[in-house]
């Protein structure tokens, strides 16, 4: 999953995939310690899939909070 593409995801759909990957990153983990796990290399994908829906979701946050600012300083402006 790049980037990009999540990006382009809304709120809801961001945090189904997140569900998602957490659910699998359990099964993998899971799998692991009981030594079924065929593809370890899964585990490490998955994980940074997680940290990439984390990111744009952190990144978002920060815009929010950064456009509230400025709201208010263009209203405080606005006003004098």
């Amino acid at each position: 999953m790049q980037a990009s593409d999540i990006r382009e995801m809304d709120e809801a759909e961001i945090q189904r995939h997140l569900d998602e990957y957490r659910h699998e990153m359990f099964n993998l983990r899971f799998q692991s310690a009981t030594r079924k796990l065929k593809n370890h290399q899964r585990i490490k994908v998955v994980r940074r899939d997680v940290a990439r829906l984390l990111t744009v979701v952190r990144e978002r946050e920060i815009e929010a909070l950064y456009a509230a600012e400025i709201a208010e300083l263009q209203a405080l402006n606005a006003s004098l």
